[in-house]
């Protein structure tokens, strides 16, 4: 019985030290529990803020400045253009003498009075040619012209010293209130331009954009590049604007007050169903949002909807492949 109870004894104590020495000899046994994932790395990506402004719509188009109005000078009567004082591309205020005609008869009344005096021979003669002289001089018919209106002579029909004919065209003076700026908008832009929007006319020789105000589209089309003339009208430069002046205006077809606005690359838009979308940036994660775009202008593009508060931040560079809920943080 106390061999059995010793022999027990014995083998307990042959296992426990067997346990102990596998336990320490075992790497999975002495290994500590595995440690929790570690954090994801946030994406370097480029942000910006969604701001609030007035969105405009632009046509632009080249144009030149011309004058819609034009008056002529015309000879009275026949004679001879005895002075002529303007030439092309001169400036003429209203009522200013521009020139003078005699009539041809008067005319011829004075060099018949002329070659009397240089033919006298005697004294009678002579005094003679020197009555007549004076009366031809006194009733010589001598007529100003005199500009009709304030503006620019741009053509004329006749120059000094030229015999003219009764209401023979002498000069036109284009209308200093009737230039404009005629733009050659094409034809497929017609539709969206309509009296009285805001134009942005920039014109060479000016220090800086000029603005108009779209009159009328008028009826002259041009076949040949598809193009029809817009009338501006730029009362700022009324009275003084040079003619053919070539420039670019950019006419406003359409305004959006306080719209929301993010650059143009943060937009990514599917070639095939056409649908724009956006990531946002909301507590470091990104957030693919569909959207509605509206107006385009300085870069930007209007987000009409969802509705997007000013300020909040939006991915524009590096959102391509960008996983919903993926951890961003803004690159340096």
């Amino acid at each position: 019985m106390e061999h059995s109870v010793i022999r027990r004894a014995f083998l307990a104590a042959a296992a426990l030290a067997v346990a102990c020495s596998r336990g320490e000899s075992d790497p999975q046994a002495a290994s500590p529990a595995p440690a929790a994932n570690p954090p994801a790395v946030a994406i370097p990506v480029r942000i910006a803020p969604v701001v609030r402004r007035t969105v405009l719509e632009t046509v632009s188009a080249p144009g030149k400045t011309a004058a819609l109005a034009q008056q002529k000078i015309r000879a009275p009567y026949a004679g001879t253009l005895a002075e002529l004082s303007v030439t092309d591309g001169d400036r003429v205020r209203r009522g200013q003498v521009v020139g003078a005609i005699l009539s041809r008869d008067s005319e011829a009344a004075l060099t018949g009075a002329r070659e009397m005096g240089r033919q006298a021979q005697t004294e009678t003669e002579k005094a003679d040619a020197a009555r007549a002289l004076a009366l031809a001089e006194k009733g010589l018919i001598r007529a100003p012209l005199t500009a009709p209106s304030d503006g620019v002579v741009v053509s004329h029909g006749a120059v000094q010293g030229d015999r003219v004919d009764d209401n023979q065209e002498l000069l036109t003076i284009a209308e200093a209130d009737s230039v404009a700026f005629l733009v050659d908008v094409p034809q497929s832009d017609l539709v969206r331009i309509r009296p009285g929007q805001t134009v942005s006319v920039e014109i060479a020789g000016q220090t800086g954009p000029v603005s108009g105000i779209v009159h009328d589209v008028l009826p002259a089309a041009n076949a040949a590049d598809f193009t029809a003339p817009v009338r501006v009208d730029l009362p700022a430069l009324r009275g003084s604007a040079s003619l053919g002046l070539f420039g670019t205006a950019r006419i406003t077809v359409a305004e959006h007050r306080n719209a929301a606005v993010v650059p143009e690359a943060a937009v990514l838009r599917d070639d095939v169903t056409g649908a724009a979308r956006l990531a946002v940036v909301d507590a470091g994660r990104a957030r693919w949002i569909d959207v509605k775009t509206g107006l385009r202008s300085d870069g930007g593009i209007e987000i009409a909807a969802p509705p997007l508060e000013a300020g909040r931040t939006v991915v524009v560079s590096g959102q391509v492949g960008l996983a919903e809920g993926a951890p961003v943080a803004a690159a340096p």
